[in-house]
């Protein structure tokens, strides 16, 4: 978490806004959170710890993290943008389910190597990428 503060205060500095409070409890709040997130459930969290901060400030603070590289915007497909630990953490990507909502996060270097090498057949240099697949889970298909 430390580091994670400190990629933070640098991007904070280098945009000449003020260090608060209240964007570090967002942070801290964020951070031991190990799921996808909205900005509502976020903003849920943040206030039992202080109720004066507003949606507009989670909001903004949100957008720096993922300006900064802390976290990535999800959309599943809810109508819900959903936020994530980016730092850190392992490339995945999403398997969803259109019934419950759950979502699974899977790992696999054959489709990675499958997306490199089309890129490179196309002279394509990729900044990133997402896969989500759409389906029933296990559970909701008893």
């Amino acid at each position: 978490m430390e580091k994670e503060f400190e990629i933070f205060n640098e991007y904070i500095a280098k945009k000449g806004l003020r260090r608060t409070p209240q964007r570090e409890l967002i942070l801290k709040t964020f951070l031991g959170i190990e799921e996808h997130i909205s900005i509502e459930e976020l903003h849920t969290s943040v206030k039992e710890k202080d109720k004066a901060i507003g949606y507009t400030t989670v909001y903004r603070t949100m957008k720096m993290l993922r300006e900064c590289g802390l976290c990535e915007e999800i959309d599943f497909g809810e109508g819900i943008m959903r936020y994530e630990h980016k730092y850190g953490h392992e490339h995945h990507d999403h398997l969803i389910c259109v019934r419950c909502g759950d979502c699974i996060e899977v790992t696999n270097p054959t489709i990675e190597i499958i997306q490199e090498n089309m890129a490179s057949e196309h002279n394509f240099i990729p900044a990133r990428h997402v896969l989500e697949i759409f389906g029933t889970c296990e559970k909701c298909q008893k």
